[in-house]
């Protein structure tokens, strides 16, 4: 399966909307993704940017309803993009929460305020998403 292809996209869709595996982190951290994620509504672009491509991910009472690549990011209320080394230290097993910190993938339009309010929840998706061959 190739990386930014129709195919990938809804490999990707399935895996967010089932979500990650809950070790590693205390039960509470799960909690408080869970209350983030119920009722979440809201579309993120995530992109690739020498190549103008974008991961559109929609969002509909916390499930992940559609996904699909396109050039066009203005329906995202959310759009990210990264160079094509980060998107490859993502998928290379880097952490995601670092990627974002250290603005690697960066908030380029949206409600800033919006987005961070459900960070872990977006930091956990990507991991998800990095991790779909």
């Amino acid at each position: 399966m190739r990386f930014f292809t129709d195919e990938w996209a809804e490999a990707v869709r399935v895996a967010v909307d089932a979500g990650p595996e809950q070790d590693g982190k205390l039960p509470s951290y799960w909690q408080w993704i869970d209350r983030a994620r119920s009722g979440y509504t809201a579309t993120w672009a995530l992109g690739v940017r020498e190549t103008g491509a974008y991961l559109l991910l929609e969002w509909k009472d916390g499930k992940c309803a559609q996904a699909e690549i396109t050039a066009d990011p203005s329906a995202a209320d959310h759009v990210l993009a990264a160079s094509e080394a980060t998107w490859r230290e993502l998928r290379e097993g880097a952490d995601p929460g670092r990627i974002v910190m250290y603005r690697g993938l960066r908030l380029e339009r949206g409600d800033v305020l919006g987005f961070f309010r459900v960070i872990y929840f977006f930091v956990e998706s990507l991991g998800v998403l990095a991790r779909v061959p």
